[in-house]
């Protein structure tokens, strides 16, 4: 079946009742259910429509946890969030029983991916322009507070996808550069780089890169198609069946990659 959402889809996971939920950047959090119907289930929390809904994570409970990439740059805008450097994301819950959104976090710098941990006591949500992820503890004594996960990572994080064994995976939408980083610090630099034409601007290099983190943070896979000849810009990498199926925002192709095979 191919349904329109008359958006631009970008997250999505079928939930227990095989319905499909969509993050769509410019719809909000959406819902399609197995006959095709399409509904809205959210598209404003705290009264603050959402301007690049993202990426999402669907709980045993129902709840559905996801992000907000900026409340004020739509997707075609999203390096001028980058250039701007202000806290517009946010991390958000949508409860089907209640049907009410809330805001868990705010003020993130493009708030991208979202992934649970094995047992749901946190959530993760990756903060691509200061290139590392935030925990969002659900459980346990720190319920209800926020730490950093994992910081200074080697590229921009995207999507995030937990295998619910206790590894999650990070896609790296581009890796880092000096030049790059030195934009970040100098609001000056960002303020000239806005002013240049598109076909002007910094491009990032053609690669491939995703990497696996524990449940403490702690970096124990990386893989890299350093030509990007494969697989280069990649936004998602979900492992399924043993199995790593990758995407890209560049690629016109799904890459599928079995550890230990050639």
């Amino acid at each position: 079946m191919i349904k329109l959402t008359g958006g631009r889809p970008l997250g999505m996971q079928f939930d227990a009742k095989g319905n499909l939920i969509v993050c769509d950047a410019w719809k909000g959090l959406l819902c399609i259910a197995p006959d095709g119907k399409v509904d809205v289930l959210a598209n404003a929390a705290d009264g603050i429509p959402f301007g690049c809904t993202d990426n999402l994570d669907i709980a045993s409970d129902g709840k559905i946890y996801f992000s907000d990439a900026s409340s004020k740059w739509h997707l075609p805008d999203y390096l001028l969030d980058f250039l701007e450097g202000r806290p517009y994301g946010r991390l958000l819950v949508y409860d089907p029983v209640t049907k009410q959104t809330s805001t868990l976090i705010k003020d993130l710098y493009f708030a991208n991916g979202v992934a649970l941990s094995k047992s749901e006591d946190f959530v993760l949500v990756a903060e691509t322009y200061r290139a590392r992820i935030k925990r969002y503890w659900l459980k346990g004594p720190k319920s209800g507070t926020v730490d950093i996960f994992a910081d200074n990572l080697p590229g921009l994080p995207d999507n995030i996808d937990s295998d619910r064994q206790g590894r999650f995976w990070v896609a790296m939408v581009a890796i880092r550069k000096a030049d790059t980083d030195m934009v970040v610090r100098h609001p000056w630099l960002k303020e000239l780089v806005a002013k240049l034409p598109g076909a002007m601007r910094p491009k990032a290099p053609r690669y491939g890169l995703a990497i696996a983190l524990d449940e403490t943070g702690r970096i124990v896979t990386s893989l890299h198609d350093t030509t990007g000849k494969h697989l280069s810009f990649i936004t998602t990498v979900l492992p399924h069946r043993g199995a790593l199926y990758f995407g890209s925002h560049e690629n016109d192709r799904i890459g599928r990659l079995v550890p230990g095979q050639r």
